[in-house]
């Protein structure tokens, strides 16, 4: 899939991940809007990694473009 493709999955709570990565990676989700110390938080990526938690994600020119997206 694309990541055009996935995205609404994303916005539907679905976690997705690129078979091309084939490492510690789990999967990528969306947070949704969320308020932290009364001020809005704005919806961002986190990607659960292997032995490590949750980090922020920003997909890069290459996640955009890849055709290898897939739900998990």
């Amino acid at each position: 899939m694309t990541f055009e493709e996935i995205l609404p999955r994303m916005k539907a709570g679905e976690k997705v991940i690129r078979e091309g990565w084939g490492g510690a990676e789990l999967y990528v989700k969306l947070v949704g809007e969320k308020e932290l110390d009364g001020l809005k938080l704005n919806p961002y990526f986190v990607i659960n990694v292997e032995g490590e938690g949750y980090t922020m994600f920003t997909p890069t020119v290459c996640d955009l473009l890849a055709e290898d997206w897939k739900v998990v």
